[in-house]
């Protein structure tokens, strides 16, 4: 009796080819459903139909089809126990020896921008995720394959082992079938959660991604480190294109998304953000991309030697000119045009990245601590200046709220405690990560010297005390911006009124740790 193959796939890639291996060179026989017994008799390939096989037609719509007993019989009967094989014997029951399923694309169809609650849950596989589980939980006996790319490797098994793939490989191809099954229970799970309104985050949060290369180590040579895709869809840095540049490590890719979540804060002018430690040496507007960039980096030109780059406009051939003229480790934009691929294709250890989606991010921050994870949503809140509290005696102008707006969005992404100076749409001195909030600002004035007077102060804490204010005031400061929130707050506000400052309260806070 041939060897018996159930097949049933959404992605067809390379179906077909596997397919007639199977029959041509080790005898197989095949059995399907749906569109994939449809796909093979177009190839001219002897398929058994499942509705033929069971007696039983697809039904609800295809809801149901492979959900049978001579089915699942024939997955999970143990051949080397007498019962299990008299009962599929009694029962007309064939022993299947290779289960070929991939779901439904619920991750891509939940993609989509105008996809429904009816669409989603019609591409929710019921079928396929029982086949599958039901294989890697008998893989002593039959192979389960869930991914197109392990076709060629099962054909080469099959060669090497007198047509019967060895004990490791079928256990190995049962993990990631439980792998895959998981991650795509665990997408459905987070979409449904997002369908309904919610005040808190989930009573379950579980992570889960694969593999998707080594990486030399981790922070240091000695920690070792992976990186991880998240569904089965490729998105964000998966899904960006590495122009050019050496492999990307993991402090590439920490500074990297802390690089393209400070400059998805700018949205219209072109804007320009170098990093270093994952906080901004650099950040600025500019009438031009080129303007934005050399304004960022004449901010903190000895810090940005080594760091990373991130602009919001597609690169051209001025902009590309003046990257090549400082050492970088990395540059995001969301394209490049050809001209200024062939000037950074000179610096070719220069890692370019394109990400035409900077906007889009993760919806929860983790971080993993003994016994647990925290879990948070993003600090992804819009700031609206017309809900910012003018607390002093004198009033910002027009250019001093925009000014304020461009201060307060940099500071949010710097380590608390956390200072930023800037005027003219660029910062000009950052203090971060201080264990005190008066060293912040001492840093920060001090980096930026003279061209603080007339400058503006953010601060991503309150002030305790009135200290800081007659610190900045000194420097030449106009007008400072920050939460508010503390029981102090009046002496504050009464040493701006007295110093001649403007001062406004946000009311809220964005401390980065």
């Amino acid at each position: 009796m041939a060897r018996l193959a159930l097949l049933s796939v959404s992605d067809k890639t390379g179906l077909v080819e596997f397919a007639r291996q199977l029959v041509t060179e080790f005898g197989f026989a095949l059995m399907s459903s749906g569109g994939t017994a449809k796909a093979l008799q177009a190839a001219d390939l002897p398929v058994t139909k499942v509705s033929d096989y069971t007696e039983f037609p697809e039904i609800l719509g295809g809801r149901v089809k492979t959900l049978h007993p001579r089915i699942h019989g024939g997955i999970l009967g143990r051949r080397d126990v007498a019962e299990d094989v008299e009962q599929m014997v009694a029962h007309q029951i064939l022993p299947i020896d290779l289960v070929v399923v991939n779901l439904y694309p619920f991750e891509e169809t939940i993609a989509k921008p105008d996809v429904t609650l009816s669409e989603a849950i019609e591409n929710i596989d019921i079928g396929g995720p029982a086949m599958l589980r039901a294989s890697a939980k008998n893989f002593a006996h039959l192979t389960v394959l869930c991914n197109p790319s392990q076709y060629e490797t099962y054909l080469e098994q099959l060669r090497q082992h007198e047509h019967q793939p060895s004990l490791e490989f079928r256990q190995s191809c049962a993990i990631e079938a439980f792998s895959h099954t998981g991650d795509y229970d665990r997408a459905i799970a987070s979409y449904l959660g997002k369908t309904q309104e919610a005040t808190s985050l989930p009573q379950d949060f579980v992570l889960s991604g694969q593999q998707l290369q080594s990486l030399r180590y981790g922070e240091n040579p000695h920690q070792s480190a992976t990186w991880y895709q998240t569904g089965s869809t490729p998105t964000g840095w998966t899904a960006a294109t590495k122009v050019q540049g050496k492999e990307l490590s993991y402090n590439n890719l920490v500074d990297l998304e802390a690089a393209r979540r400070i400059i998805t804060e700018f949205t219209d002018l072109p804007a320009a953000a170098v990093l270093k430690h994952t906080n901004p040496c650099g950040v600025a507007l500019g009438g031009t991309l080129f303007e934005a960039y050399e304004k960022a980096l004449q901010a903190d030109s000895i810090s940005a030697f080594g760091g990373i780059v991130a602009l919001n406009h597609p690169i051209d051939r001025s902009t590309a000119s003046a990257l090549t003229q400082t050492f970088l480790e990395c540059v995001v934009a969301p394209d490049c045009d050809s001209d200024a691929k062939e000037i950074l294709a000179k610096k070719s250890k220069l890692r370019v990245l394109l990400l035409p989606e900077l906007q889009k991010g993760p919806q929860h921050t983790v971080k993993v601590i003994a016994g647990g994870l925290l879990v948070q949503a993003s600090d992804d809140a819009v700031d609206n200046p017309d809900d910012w509290q003018i607390v002093t005696e004198k009033q910002p102008t027009p250019d001093q709220l925009e000014e304020l707006l461009f201060a307060w969005k940099v500071c949010k992404h710097v380590k608390s405690n956390a200072i930023v100076v800037t005027r003219d749409r660029t910062t000009l001195g950052i203090g971060a990560g201080q264990m005190n909030r008066v060293g912040a600002v001492k840093i920060a004035l001090e980096q930026a010297g003279e061209k603080a007077k007339g400058g503006i102060l953010a601060s991503d804490g309150f002030f305790p005390f009135d200290d800081s204010v007659r610190t900045a005031a000194d420097s030449g400061i106009d007008a400072i911006v920050q939460p508010g929130g503390s029981l102090r707050d009046k002496d504050s506000i009464q040493a701006a009124n007295e110093l001649g400052l403007v001062m406004v309260l946000t009311g809220m806070r964005h401390f980065l740790h």
